[in-house]
C-alpha cells in the first residue's frame, strides 16, 4: 500500500482513517484477523466488538464477549490506581494505560497478559457509539516471559549448592515479615530468627576439598529443611531456611510465639547434626552454633534484628561452640558500652578527659606516707567517671595504651616534683605507675622514661614501675633488657598482685625487682583475733604471706601489702614483717592536692 509507514502496529492500523466501504470493509477484516487479542469499546465501557484472538485467549466465542463490560473482561477494576486510569482514558481525559494482569482460563490455568487501553479517533471507518469514538482494548499474552523471568528469578534468588534461598530473598522475605507484623493485627506481631554458623566447616574445605565441602553444606540444608517442615507442621507455619553464605544459615519464624519456640527450634536444629554425615564413603562429624533472637516486629528493622542475631552467633562461638545462645539486651549493651569507649579511646587523651587519683603507700612501722600509686580515671562525657578496669583491657587491645600509658608516666612525674618542691622540709615520696606489658613492646619505654624523668626534674629512685606478676615472670628478650636498663637508671620495678600467677619465687633472683606487691586476696584470708566481722580464716594465708615475705627480705625485695582495710589486718602484716601497706584503712584514691595535705601528717597508725 501506497502512503504507508513500515512495521505499522495494529492500533495504528485501525486508528489510520477509513473514508471509503472498501476500506471499511479492509478495517473490519484487518481487526477480525489480527493476531493480537483486540476489543473496541464504548465510552459505557462495553464492548462493541471482539476479534477471534480475544476470544480465544479467554476461551470463548469472539461473538459472545459483545456486549460485556470490558473491564470485567480482563480484571481492570481489581486495584483502584488502574480502574480509575481506565476511566479516566474512557472519558478522554488519559492518553493510555496500560498494566499486567493475571487471568483465569476457563481450562483452569493462568494466563498473564498485558492490557492496553487507548482511544480511537473520530475516523469515520471506526464504531462509534453515540456518534463519540470509543477505545481500543489490546491484550497481549506475556505467559511465557514471566515464566521465564520466573525461572530466572529462581534462579537469581536460590543458592546453586544448597538450592535454598540465598541472602537476598532472605532479606527480601524478611523485610516484607517485619513490614507485615507490624501493621497487621492477625498475628503475633512477633518474629524470631535462628542464625546459624557450621563449627570447623574451614578445615572440611582445606582438607578435603570444596567439592565434598559443598555437599557437606547440601546435606546439612537437607536436614535443617526437615526440621523446619517437622516445626511448620506443629505450628502451622513453616520456618523460612535460607543459606546466607559460606558455612552460614538462617531459619526465619514468621509469627512466632516467644523464646520458647525458638530455643526448641535451635535445638532441633543441633540435634539434627549429631549423626555423622556419610558422604561418598567420608563420614564427617558436624556441630553448629547458632544465635537466637525473638522479639516484636514493630520498631524492629532487618538490620538491626540481623546485628543481633551475629552478636548473639559470636557469643555462642565464644562459649565454647556446638550450642545456641539466646540474644540478652544487658550483655549486648554491656558490648555495645565497650564498643562505645574503644572507639573513642584515643581521641579521649587528646580531649584531657583522663585524670589521675593517688592512693598511699603507708610504712608499716611509722605509720608515715612513703609513696603513692597513680591510678588513671576516664572522665567520660556520656558514662561518667570509669576506673581503669573498664577501659585499659581496651586500650591494651588496640595499643592505645603506649599513648595513655605515656601521658600518665608524665603526669604522675610532674606531679610527684611538684610535693618535692612545695613541701621541702618533708622526706621526698616515690611514685608508683602502672606498665602494661605492650608498652615494653610496642615503645621505647626506658628513653621514655629517661625523657620523663629529665624534663621533670624527679630523682629515677622517686620512681617506680609496677608490671602485673604474668607480664614479669618469664620475661626474656626485650622486655627483660628494658626492665634491667630501668634498674640500671635507678627506677624501681615493682611485680603486682604478685601470689595470683607464676609465682615463681627461684626466677625473682634473675629480675630486677624491687618491691613485691602481694595481692589483696591473701590478706583478706587472714584470721582476726577478736574480729567479729572478719571472713572465714584461711590460716594457710598466713603461712604462704611469711614465708614470702621473709624469701622477698632474703632477696633484697621490700613487700607492699594491697587492699588493707581493717586495723586487724594490718596489726598482723606488720607483726610477720610486712614494709608497705595500701588500702582502703589508710585512703582511698583521692586528688592530687589531698595528697599535699597528707604529706604534713602521719597516715593512722594502725
Amino acid at each position: 500500500m501506497s502512503g504507508t509507514s513500515e512495521g505499522p502496529t495494529p492500533a495504528a492500523d485501525l486508528d489510520r482513517s477509513a473514508v471509503t466501504d472498501s476500506d471499511h470493509t479492509t478495517y473490519h477484516r484487518v481487526f477480525a484477523a489480527a493476531p493480537l487479542a483486540m476489543a473496541v469499546v464504548d465510552r459505557a465501557g462495553l464492548v462493541v466488538r471482539a476479534n477471534a484472538a480475544f476470544g480465544e485467549l479467554l476461551g470463548t466465542d469472539s461473538e459472545t464477549l459483545t456486549g460485556r463490560v470490558a473491564a470485567d473482561l480482563v480484571d481492570l477494576a481489581s486495584d483502584a490506581r488502574s480502574w480509575h486510569a481506565y476511566r479516566e482514558v474512557l472519558r478522554g481525559r488519559q492518553a493510555r494505560l496500560r498494566c499486567t494482569r493475571r487471568l483465569k482460563h476457563p481450562e483452569g490455568h493462568s494466563v498473564w497478559v498485558q492490557v492496553t487501553v487507548a482511544p480511537l479517533s473520530g475516523e469515520p471507518g471506526v464504531p462509534r457509539t453515540d456518534g463519540e469514538p470509543g477505545v481500543l482494548l489490546t491484550v497481549a499474552d506475556i505467559s511465557a516471559r514471566r515464566e521465564l523471568q520466573a525461572r530466572l528469578r529462581h534462579l537469581q534468588m536460590h543458592d546453586p549448592v544448597t538450592r535454598l534461598p540465598n541472602r537476598t530473598l532472605f532479606f527480601e522475605r524478611l523485610s516484607a515479615a517485619l513490614e507485615a507484623e507490624s501493621y497487621e493485627q492477625s498475628g503475633t506481631g512477633r518474629i524470631g530468627l535462628c542464625y546459624l554458623d557450621l563449627d570447623g566447616f574451614k578445615a572440611v574445605n582445606d582438607t578435603l576439598g570444596h567439592r565434598v565441602g559443598d555437599r557437606l553444606l547440601a546435606a546439612v540444608a537437607e536436614r535443617l529443611t526437615r526440621v523446619a517442615d517437622e516445626a511448620g507442621y506443629a505450628r502451622a507455619a513453616t520456618p523460612l531456611v535460607a543459606r546466607l553464605g559460606g558455612d552460614e544459615f538462617a531459619l526465619l519464624v514468621e509469627d512466632s510465639t516467644g523464646t520458647e519456640q525458638l530455643a526448641d527450634l535451635a535445638e532441633s536444629a543441633l540435634k539434627s547434626l549429631e549423626a555423622p554425615f556419610d558422604l561418598a564413603g567420608q563420614h564427617l562429624s558436624l556441630t553448629a552454633s547458632i544465635g537466637v533472637v525473638e522479639r516484636h516486629a514493630a520498631g524492629t528493622t532487618a538490620t538491626g534484628l540481623m546485628q543481633a542475631a551475629d552478636t548473639t552467633l559470636y557469643w555462642a562461638k565464644a562459649d565454647g561452640k556446638a550450642r545456641w545462645t539466646l540474644f540478652d539486651p544487658e550483655r549486648n549493651a554491656h558490648r555495645m558500652t565497650r564498643q562505645a569507649l574503644s572507639s573513642t579511646l584515643r581521641p579521649a587523651i587528646e580531649r584531657g578527659e583522663f585524670v589521675l587519683d593517688y592512693q598511699p603507700l603507708v610504712g608499716m612501722e611509722d605509720g608515715r606516707l612513703s609513696g603513692v600509686e597513680a591510678l588513671v580515671r576516664w572522665h567520660h562525657p556520656q558514662f561518667g567517671t570509669l576506673t581503669p578496669n573498664r577501659f585499659i583491657g581496651l586500650a591494651e587491645e588496640d595499643g592505645s595504651i603506649v599513648q595513655l600509658g605515656r601521658w600518665a608516666l608524665n603526669t604522675a612525674c610532674r606531679q610527684a616534683r611538684r610535693w618535692q618542691l612545695d613541701h621541702p622540709g618533708e622526706p621526698p615520696i616515690f611514685v608508683s605507675v602502672n606498665v602494661a606489658v605492650r608498652q615494653v613492646w610496642d615503645s621505647d619505654l626506658v628513653a621514655d622514661v629517661a625523657e620523663v624523668l629529665a624534663e621533670s626534674g624527679l630523682a629515677p629512685h622517686l620512681l617506680q614501675l609496677e608490671l602485673t606478676e604474668s607480664a614479669v615472670m618469664g620475661s626474656a628478650g626485650r622486655p627483660l633488657q628494658a626492665l634491667q636498663a630501668l634498674s640500671d637508671m635507678g627506677v624501681r620495678i615493682a611485680i603486682d598482685d604478685f601470689g595470683t600467677g607464676y609465682s615463681n619465687l627461684a626466677y625473682l633472683s634473675r629480675l630486677p625487682v624491687s618491691t613485691l606487691k602481694l595481692d589483696g586476696s591473701f590478706v583478706r584470708g587472714f584470721q582476726y583475733e577478736g574480729d567479729p566481722k572478719a571472713i572465714a580464716p584461711n590460716p594457710a594465708d598466713e603461712v604462704i604471706v611469711e614465708a614470702m615475705i621473709q624469701l622477698a627480705h632474703r632477696l633484697g625485695i621490700t613487700v607492699t601489702a594491697e587492699c588493707v582495710e581493717t586495723s586487724a589486718q594490718a596489726t598482723r602484716l606488720r607483726r610477720i614483717g610486712c614494709d608497705t601497706g595500701q588500702g582502703w584503712l589508710y585512703s582511698r584514691p583521692v586528688p592530687p592536692d589531698r595528697i599535699s595535705e597528707l604529706l604534713t601528717q602521719a597516715c593512722p597508725q594502725a
